[in-house]
């Protein structure tokens, strides 16, 4: 078995909210409010993750695979997603992605115990409010408070010119430029 991302003495947060959101764990019961949110903009989330996902036929057993995945790396804290909700949890407005730091990333890095990589998107309908930009202000806040990791990295496409400014805005540098064994290109914030 795997190490697990997040110290065992130090049980996963579940839940972080503020006036405009509110994210807990990514469960299989979320499949109808995930996929709203998935297909409201497919293009916008390929060039996000820089791959063929999701593709324009895209279904909801597919994403249900795709969210019982998340689920069981959850539970098995191998790796943390959670949905990004409205306030009052009726809408998906993204999801975040708490990984271990992949192997390209780390050789790029200073070591340490338990570091963790930070993915997220929301939705494009979304930007223009810039709740992304008040998703890494509250997810810093939130990995630096309730989570025992002693480096956390934000990792974006390297051409994602708006992530990239939020980042800076956040007062995050960017420390490093990888590219994945897949050919994704990345930069690597903190």
């Amino acid at each position: 078995m795997s190490t697990p991302l997040h110290p065992a003495d130090a049980p996963a947060p579940d839940t972080m909210g503020t006036d405009r959101l509110f994210l807990r764990p990514l469960r299989v019961t979320d499949v109808a409010l995930d996929y709203d949110a998935v297909m409201s903009d497919p293009a916008a989330l390929r060039r996000w993750s820089q791959t063929s996902w999701p593709a324009d036929d895209f279904t909801l057993a597919e994403n249900r695979a795709d969210l019982e995945r998340h689920e069981r790396e959850h539970h098995e804290q191998m790796a943390f997603t959670f949905t990004v909700l409205s306030p009052d949890a009726s809408r998906c407005l993204g999801c975040v992605y708490i990984q271990p730091v992949r192997a390209e990333v780390r050789a790029q890095i200073p070591s340490s115990p338990w570091p963790a990589q930070v993915a997220f998107w929301v939705r494009a309908s979304e930007v223009a409010g810039d709740l992304d930009r008040h998703l890494l202000v509250a997810l810093r806040g939130w990995l630096a408070s309730k989570w025992r990791f002693d480096r956390v990295l934000f990792v974006i496409s390297r051409d994602d010119a708006r992530q990239a400014a939020i980042m800076i805005d956040a007062g995050l540098a960017r420390r490093a430029e990888v590219t994945y064994a897949d050919g994704r290109r990345c930069a690597v914030y903190f």
